[in-house]
Formats: C-alpha cells, structure tokens, sequence
C-alpha cells in the first residue's frame, strides 16, 4: 500500500493541531507492515527528502487571495501524487489536491475533516472572498471522498449536518492521538526564564492560532478576576486579522493596568519549551468557542496539567469534566455569562492546588491509557483497507 498525505502543515512548519496530526499519522503509518511506503505533500520549499515533497503556490499569485493561491500549489500536489495507491487529504487547503488525483490518477481519496469551514463563519473576516472558494473546495472533495474521518463524535455529527446527502457509511470517528513518551511532564525550567515568566507564580496557559476561532478575547475578560499574583501566559501566533490583533491588545494593556501580569511569546514555542511551559502551568486553559477535538488539550493533560476548557465540539470526548479538568458551557448569545463562568472555573483551580494536582494525574492517566497514535495509525489503515479491498 502506497499512500500518499497530502496537508498543507508538515515540520518545520506546523501551527495547528492539523499539521501535529500528520506529523505523527506519517510516522506511525511508517511504522506499519502493512503501509508499503508514505510520501507526503506539503506546502513549502526544498527539494523532495526523506518521504517529503514540498510544493509552492504559483510564483505569478505571490500576493492573490490565499484560497487561489492554495488551489495552485493543490494542482502541483495533484501531479506529484502518481503512483500512490490511495491519497489522503488533510484541511481544506489541500482538500482538492486529493480530489484531483481521485479523478486524475484513479485512485481513492481519503479526506480528514479537523474543521468545517461553515462553521467559522470568521473566516470571512480574514480570507475575504476566498471564503466562498474555501466552502466550496472543502465541500466538493467531502462529498466526494470514497471515506471521510471525522476527528471526534462531534466532528461526524457536524459532518452529515453540514452535508446531508453523505451517505453515514463513509463517516468514520478516529480520534486524535498523543505521544505520551514525548508529551510528559519535564521538570525543568529554563524555558519559562526564556519566556519571561516567573516560575515561584502560577501561571495560566493559552496556546493556539491567535484566531476568533480560538476566542482568546473571552480568556481575556474572564481573566480580569484572578486578581494579583497570577500570571497569564500567550502562547500564540501572528493574528488571522489587523481587528483581531487590535482587541487582543487592548484587552492585554487593560489586564496589566488591573494588576494582572500578561506574558506573550509572540509567536509558537519549539516543542521541548511548550512541553515546559505545559508542564508548569497551573492549569491550561483553552476558551475555544469551536473545536473539533482540542489536540493541545490531550498535549496538556499528557504533561500532567488540569485543563479548564470550553464545553464545545470534541472536547467533551477529551476532557473528563470534573475528573481530568473542568469544562465551561459556551453560548454564543451569552458571552458575558460564559466568561464569568470560565473566570469562576480558573480561580477554583488556582486556589486549589491538590484538586488540580489530582485533575492532572487523572489526565495523564487518561492520555496513556486511551489516546495513542498507534491506534490512531491503526484505525486509519482499516479505512484505507476497505478502500483498496477487492470487491
């Protein structure tokens, strides 16, 4: 079996839970009897090495819409893509890349839905006009996909919501792995002194796309509670928007007037700083007011950190509410009730120690215990199997 994973995030250069779950789909499938070889497809520059084709968007569209700019470095995947057995597509960044070579080369396509883009209506705010071509692309290689994997049990209930004329049996629910081996907690701290965080104060961790999608602005309310002491640390990178960068920063100069000490790294961390960073935290907080799964949320419990989360999308399936962190009921209509209960649910852990203590071990147990990439690896290969099984 000769597959091909087509993504527009591969290392060095990952900024979501997408890219992460590539990075380590393409490892374990590596790993696997039954996988003959995996290439992957991603965006970026290099000769091709070590199993990884980079490709470009066309040279003449360096400062068109990012969606045309996506399809052009799709067609140049498509081209690459003869003589896989299978391709698998990951985001809608690549999404046509998949289909293409489903029709040109006659193979079947997998695609991995980590989010719909009918459901960040947002993303108009940063693509403009290329939104209508993102739905499009992703819609058109969903419903054409010989399988689709949903993420989580959330995932798949947006999935034939979205799309009702998919047919049920081409859905498949593997969740998100951890590599708890690597994702562990790590005692050191010279990380934190890189950072500018000082590590006799708890801290309050956020780490993710700086994305409407993300709602950081919300932490930030909520934060305005925790009173003196606490240190709030971003984690995040360059903003989707010029809007979004400016309420961030607004909000930010407002907390520090308050007493409120806010730590920004100004862009993501290398792994082995995040894994510290994680580890440290009082308690890690993802405000999220869409989430498929949550990956980072499984990173931190991996690291023996509680987790304080929305309850939205996936992560209901990944956080134990009350037992591995606690989850925070989101309303769109209502977000002033919802920071204050997200406010009320951090200062609970920050001003008990042992609870979070407790929560934390309980999620490393869970990460070891139930989300690996192995398996993950495994259930995906049951897919592409039934794919390529003689009929």
């Amino acid at each position: 079996m000769k597959v091909g994973l087509v993504s527009r995030e591969y290392p060095p250069h990952v900024y979501g839970g997408a890219g992460v779950h590539v990075e380590f789909l393409a490892r374990e499938l590596r790993r696997r009897p039954d996988v003959d070889d995996v290439e992957v497809h991603c965006w970026g520059e290099g000769p091709p090495a070590d199993g990884v084709v980079r490709h470009q968007s066309c040279a003449g569209l360096g400062t068109a819409n990012d969606a045309l700019r996506a399809f052009s470095a799709d067609l140049s995947m498509t081209a690459a893509l003869q003589g896989r057995d299978l391709v698998h597509s990951h985001t809608w960044y690549a999404n046509l890349a998949g289909h293409f070579a489903k029709l040109l080369h006659g193979v079947p396509h997998v695609v991995t839905a980590h989010s719909l883009e009918p459901l960040r209506p947002w993303k108009a705010e940063q693509l403009g006009g290329g939104y209508a071509l993102s739905r499009w692309a992703e819609r058109t290689a969903v419903e054409s996909a010989d399988a689709v994997v949903a993420v989580s049990r959330a995932m798949r209930a947006d999935l034939l919501a979205c799309h009702p004329d998919l047919d049920p049996a081409r859905v498949h629910v593997v969740h998100n792995g951890v590599d708890a081996a690597l994702f562990r907690p790590d005692p050191a701290r010279d990380a934190l002194h890189r950072h500018g965080i000082a590590p006799d104060r708890p801290y309050v961790l956020f780490v993710g796309r700086l994305s409407r999608q993300k709602g950081l602005p919300h932490l930030l309310r909520a934060a305005r509670e925790l009173g003196p002491g606490v240190q709030v640390v971003l984690c995040a990178g360059a903003p989707d928007t010029p809007e979004l960068d400016r309420e961030v920063r607004s909000l930010t100069r407002e907390l520090r007037r308050g007493g409120v000490d806010v730590c920004t790294t100004g862009q993501l961390i290398p792994r082995r700083d995040l894994i510290q960073l994680l580890t440290h935290a009082a308690v890690f907080v993802c405000p999220s007011v869409y989430e498929p799964f949550g990956l980072v949320n499984l990173e931190a419990m991996a690291c023996g950190t509680p987790v304080v989360a929305s309850a939205v999308g996936g992560i209901p399936e990944v956080v134990d509410d009350g037992r591995t962190g606690l989850l925070v009921p989101y309303d769109p209509l209502r977000p002033d009730a919802y920071e204050a209960r997200l406010g009320a649910a951090l200062r609970r852990l920050l001003r008990e120690p042992d609870t979070a203590a407790r929560m934390g071990a309980a999620g490393r147990a869970r990460a070891l215990a139930e989300f690996g990439w192995d398996t993950a690896a495994r259930r995906t290969v049951e897919v592409y199997a039934s794919l390529l099984r003689p009929t």
